[in-house]
């Protein structure tokens, strides 16, 4: 069932601290008018957040106009790894904006040279080849097309299916969402390509079975030779539960797939840029993926994506044949490069591992005394919080809505439950957070979860 949030201003407590102000009614009155002009001028689609008019980020923290300000949890959806509004990133969008280039398509640009060496080399792997995209759902969509166009040319045109996972997000795109595991997101395709086949993931709570011989059970009973699969892709861990495959799931699927002639891709989307703890989230499984797609922190701030893989792989395509308009855009790889720079130079890698080890002792102490939360999962900056129904697995979409609800309320700024039929409250600060500003607003939660724990029927 969805769930709004009201535009009725509503007195709350005010909250005064080093990291939080609240000083007006949620919704502050004067942001009311420009959320009803959205409302009245976009699709309902955009709508679903809670109604904080964003004025101004920096850092950890967002402000609006009427004083208020949060401790953020969001990243912008996981998208300001290395903090908002960093000085850097803006001096190097200004400079490159001031220098007159701000789009030449497929002619050559320096910065965008500069970023595609630096993508291929800072993970330490040979022969790492980087197309440059705008969203992670185009990253997406041409790691689909390299999968296909590897399997026809190892096994034939019956070599063309794509095995992925349930309950997995990969973007909103027809083939991306085909890709993907929740099937509501796909009623709206109707004759749906059979060359998609997804299978259980294996998060050892949904589906309890995480052997990789479950994986090999669930092809058969789909009917799919292994002979007849291009390639397997997944999230490093599942958007909207902050799930991780057991690693030696993991490795033996690395092994199947190069048994099979089959690419492995990792959607690295959501995980990569240090949000993990590691640069990469698949390095925890210790392997080395064919294909990878990432977007969002890669310049914690423009949109810029990219896949990146091994020149086999990256070079089927001729020239002219695998383009974008606003490919390796000068202004985004700017940005991007001193993205990358902060998150080399000040550890913001490192600063995810350490914070991430107060952030998950934390919500496993919460889920020791809480007996509505299911599960916790994650690593690093990353975490997922399952409520689940009294007594049962049975996610718990409204309390936790309320939770968030009482969150934004109280100056922890979070995006609305996703996932696991919307019981999955996802934490995701920027990775620049300092331990004292990140305990405070896990105390908030805690709080707030507790009140909204106490209120749910």
């Amino acid at each position: 069932m969805a769930r709004s949030y009201s535009l009725v201003p509503q007195a709350v407590a005010p909250v005064s601290t080093a990291y939080r102000q609240i000083v007006t009614a949620i919704p502050p009155p004067g942001a009311v008018e420009v959320v009803e002009k959205l409302h009245r001028y976009e699709p309902v689609a955009m709508q679903g957040q809670p109604p904080i008019l964003w004025d101004r980020a920096e850092g950890y923290q967002v402000f609006d106009r009427w004083g208020n300000c949060w401790i953020d949890w969001s990243s912008g959806v996981l998208i300001t790894n290395a903090g908002h509004g960093r000085q850097e990133i803006v001096d190097a969008i200004v400079k490159q904006a001031n220098s007159k280039l701000l789009t030449n398509y497929c002619f050559p640009n320096e910065p965008r040279a500069r970023l595609v060496e630096k993508l291929a080399t800072m993970f330490g792997e040979e022969d790492r080849k980087v197309f440059l995209l705008t969203t992670g759902s185009e990253a997406v969509e041409c790691a689909i097309k390299l999968c296909r166009t590897h399997g026809v040319k190892a096994g034939g045109r019956r070599k063309n299916v794509v095995i992925s996972f349930d309950k997995a997000f990969h973007g909103r795109t027809l083939g991306s969402q085909q890709a993907g595991g929740i099937p509501s997101l796909k009623e709206w395709i109707g004759n749906m390509d059979p060359g998609f086949v997804q299978v259980p993931f294996p998060d050892g709570f949904r589906t309890p079975d995480t052997s990789f011989e479950f994986f090999q059970t669930c092809l058969a009973d789909a009917g799919v030779q292994p002979a007849e699969v291009c390639g397997v892709i997944l999230e490093t861990y599942q958007g909207g539960s902050a799930s991780f495959a057991p690693v030696e799931y993991m490795r033996k699927l690395r092994e199947w797939c190069t048994a099979h002639k089959a690419l492995l891709v990792c959607d690295e989307v959501q995980a990569g840029f240090g949000r993990t703890g590691k640069l990469a989230g698949y390095q925890h499984y210790g392997i080395l993926p064919d294909l990878t797609t990432w977007g969002k922190g890669i310049s914690s701030s423009l949109p810029i994506a990219c896949v990146i893989g091994s020149s086999r792989v990256m070079d089927l395509h001729p020239p002219g044949s695998m383009t974008s308009t606003h490919t390796g855009n000068p202004v985004c790889c700017a940005a991007a490069l001193a993205n990358i720079e902060l998150i080399l130079r000040e550890d913001l890698t490192g600063n995810s591992a350490r914070m991430g080890e107060i952030l998950h002792a934390r919500l496993r102490d919460m889920k020791s005394r809480h007996k509505r939360i299911g599960w916790v999962d994650g690593k690093g900056l990353v975490a997922a919080v399952a409520c689940v129904r009294p007594g049962s697995t049975e996610p718990d979409g409204d309390l936790a809505w309320e939770t968030v609800n009482l969150c934004v309320q109280r100056g922890v700024l979070m995006f609305s439950p996703v996932g696991l039929g919307g019981g999955a409250i996802k934490i995701s600060p920027p990775l620049c957070i300092p331990e004292e500003p990140l305990r405070e607003s896990l105390a908030v939660f805690e709080g707030a979860f507790a009140e909204a724990a106490a209120k749910a029927v």
